[in-house]
């Protein structure tokens, strides 16, 4: 029998494609990639289908993870009068269990079954909350509900739901009846067998680093044996090295991902060290990585900025990341992996999206915003992307992912990226298939400033242009510069049509002042946008406000007629009066 290792068998798949193509013989070497990915799938199932069977149901759990997430006691109160509100939609129960209710969204299911809410009940630290809790997850692990595809049983949310169970076990098994502890022990199992198997399965390979965390987790709190324990530590250290980028981003690009991550990955350290057991290689050294990447796109006001499927992130949870972690130091400005640049000066700070789409298995939530960027002044957001809709439709989303919703130029209404639905079971998902393959982006400082030079070619094979920016912040932050130009690749190639956009932030106010200028009135702060090109002030949509979607502005530079596609722009700080 020919045996791989998990972490060789999780890597073939994605990896094969784009490193056996290179070189000679194109389609020849497609063809031996498409095989090996296909081999790699038909002997990872059956691995972990196997290595699943050997799960039993735990005696006793040895530690409990820290939950680090912000609890709010009064949400006990809420659930136990029977309303449950996630994702924007509230449920009143009227009695009922909230488990055996059709859900009035898909969002609200996930939420409900991945159980991160007990932490507002433990945090009540009243027995009647603590009663509450068993009570409610009884409930769950004795419904059989005939949801079709129940979100609840999506590999992330099984993932999720076993890292709330082992978090919160100390408010659950504490004074629990023997019936109740050994249904839980088997809900743990069962989760386990579970993820194993999901993760030789063809499911989404974004979902595969969370499972493997939710079982490295069960490995070192359980008693689940030396054995399963070393398995799952080196998984985990194996989906930390597949997807965790030098500088500490994702592969996927989406700066939340390493929010959430770092949210379980550091109780997880402290579990390790709590039992006394090496923890996974990679583990610390991501840990510092992510948060040292975090601070590439952290904003004054403590929040990311708005790229590739980053949306509304309460400022309390990287707040709570930076408190349990070192995060000393100067921020570093570039995370050339995951394709992000920063300019510091003085209060301003410039977050530029420099970076190629990531692989199409990881794109579902990445944008086609190439070369945007976001500028602030100390707590002040000025220039934003519109970024992702916490919940709505496929629509919204869309729009959030087109070029158009991006602080950057937008060449005959196209996006830089296509971005197409992958059919398949269940709801398809919709990933980046071409898009940008050249960006380059290179750092300098001159008496003045700090300047980013930046190239991308998303508009190369279809229009035969290029796209370089350049971006110069001066040394007291006063002032920031901008020059847009597209290139002609080919004989023929010109721009009929192109338009700069500066979305800005909701609390910008900004007004006309003649054909060229705009007059900027934040809550602290006067600036004057002046461009070489005629400029209006438009409507534009903010998606990643606190609750809902809010109305804001957009600066538009029409480019048509101006000499060389060549536009020149600046934003420059007024002071008071």
């Amino acid at each position: 029998m020919i045996r791989f290792a998990p972490h060789e068998i999780a890597e073939r798949e994605e990896d094969a494609l784009s490193e056996t193509a290179k070189g000679s013989g194109q389609r020849l070497a497609n063809a031996a990639a498409r095989g090996v990915a296909s081999f790699a799938r038909a002997v990872r199932g059956p691995y972990y289908a196997v290595q699943a069977m050997g799960v039993r149901a735990p005696e006793r759990l040895y530690v409990a993870p820290q939950d680090i997430r912000t609890a709010d006691p009064t949400v006990a109160d809420e659930i136990y009068a029977g309303y449950f509100s996630f994702d924007g939609k509230v449920v009143e129960t009227n009695g009922r269990s909230p488990f055996s209710i059709a859900p009035p969204s898909v969002a609200w299911r996930r939420s409900l079954a991945g159980f991160s809410w007990l932490r507002h009940l433990r945090a009540a630290d009243r027995a009647l909350a603590r009663a509450n809790a068993r009570a409610l997850v009884d409930e769950f692990l004795r419904t059989r509900t005939d949801f079709i595809d129940d979100p609840a049983y999506e590999p992330r949310i099984v993932a999720r739901r076993t890292l709330s169970f082992l978090a919160q076990s100390p408010i659950l098994l504490e004074g629990a009846d023997q019936d109740f502890y050994e249904r839980f022990m088997r809900a743990l199992a069962r989760n386990i067998r579970f993820l194993l198997r999901a993760m030789g399965s063809e499911r989404r390979a974004s979902d595969r680093l969370l499972c493997a965390v939710a079982l490295a987790a069960f490995g070192v709190c359980a008693d689940a044996g030396r054995k399963f324990e070393m398995r799952a530590t080196a998984l985990l250290d194996a989906e930390l090295f597949r997807q965790i980028l030098p500088d500490g981003g994702h592969i996927g690009r989406n700066p939340e991902t390493p929010v959430d991550l770092l949210l379980d990955l550091l109780p997880l350290r402290q579990a390790y060290a709590a039992r006394g057991r090496r923890p996974p290689e990679r583990l610390t050294a991501s840990i510092a990585a992510m948060i040292s990447f975090l601070r590439v796109l952290k904003h004054g006001d403590g929040s990311l900025a708005l790229f590739n499927g980053m949306g509304q992130a309460p400022p309390d949870r990287l707040a709570t990341i930076l408190a349990h972690a070192d995060a000393s130091g100067a921020p570093i400005l570039d995370a050339p992996h995951s394709g992000y640049r920063r300019l510091q000066a003085g209060a301003a700070a410039v977050v530029v999206d420099a970076g190629a789409p990531p692989p199409p298995v990881f794109s579902s939530a990445a944008h086609a915003g190439c070369l945007s960027f976001e500028f602030s002044i100390g707590a002040e957001r000025i220039v934003v992307n519109c970024g992702a809709p916490p919940t709505g439709s496929d629509a919204l989303r869309r729009v959030a992912r087109s070029t158009a919703a991006h602080s950057t130029l937008v060449v005959e209404d196209r996006s830089s990226c296509r971005i197409e639905a992958r059919p398949g079971r269940g709801r398809p998902e919709e990933r980046i298939v071409a898009g940008p393959v050249q960006v380059k982006a290179a750092r300098r400082s001159t008496d003045t400033s700090h300047e980013l030079e930046l190239s991308h070619d998303g508009y190369a094979r279809e229009l035969g242009l290029l796209h370089e920016r350049r971006l110069a912040l001066a040394h007291d932050g006063s002032q920031l510069l901008g020059d847009d130009r597209l290139i002609a690749l080919r004989h023929g190639a010109r721009a009929e049509n192109f338009v700069l956009r500066f979305h800005l932030h909701p609390n910008v106010q900004a007004s006309a002042a003649g054909k060229r200028k705009v007059l900027l009135r934040s809550l602290g702060v006067d600036l004057v946008f002046e461009a070489n090109a005629d400029v209006s002030v438009e409507e534009s949509v903010f998606f990643a406000g606190p609750a809902t979607a809010r109305k804001s502005a957009q600066i538009v530079v029409d480019g048509r007629g101006v000499k060389d596609a060549h536009l020149r722009w600046s934003f420059s700080r007024v002071e008071e009066g």
